[in-house]
C-alpha cells in the first residue's frame, strides 16, 4: 500500500518537528491533499493509525484538507478552478494549461503538547 509509505514519511517529518520543539506528544496533524497527488484519502486514513502506533503521534487526530485543482492558462493567463478530469481554462477553454494547485500533498500544521 503506497499510502502506508506516505504515512511513514509524514511521521518522520512530524517526529522531527516534535523533537525540535521538545514536545511530549502530537495532538493533531493537518495535511493538504490534492486530487491529482496520487494519494487516496480513504487509504491514507486507514494506514495512518498503523503508521503512528507506538510513536509520539499515536492518538493524534489526522485532518485531511482537500485542495482544489487550479490551472493557469498558457493562452489568456487566467487561473481557474477546474474538475480533476478536465484541465481546460475556465475563461477561454484552452487546453494548454499548467497546474497551479491540486497535485500536492503538504504538511500544513502540527499541534504539539509540551506538558
Amino acid at each position: 500500500m503506497h499510502e502506508m509509505s506516505v504515512c511513514l514519511s509524514l511521521l518522520q517529518q512530524v517526529e522531527q518537528i516534535a523533537a525540535e520543539h521538545e514536545a511530549t506528544a502530537v495532538t493533531r496533524i493537518v495535511i493538504r491533499v490534492g486530487p491529482l497527488s496520487g494519494v487516496e484519502a480513504d487509504l491514507l486514513r486507514r494506514a495512518y493509525p498503523l503508521a503512528v502506533a507506538g510513536s509520539i503521534a499515536e492518538g493524534a487526530e489526522l485532518v485531511l484538507d482537500t485542495a482544489d485543482v487550479v490551472v493557469r492558462c498558457s493562452e489568456c493567463g487566467a487561473e481557474s478552478t477546474v474538475p480533476p478530469n478536465r484541465l481546460l481554462c475556465g475563461q477561454c477553454g484552452e487546453f494548454r494549461t499548467r497546474i497551479v494547485t491540486g497535485d500536492e500533498m503538504t504538511l500544513q500544521s502540527v499541534e504539539l503538547d509540551r506538558a
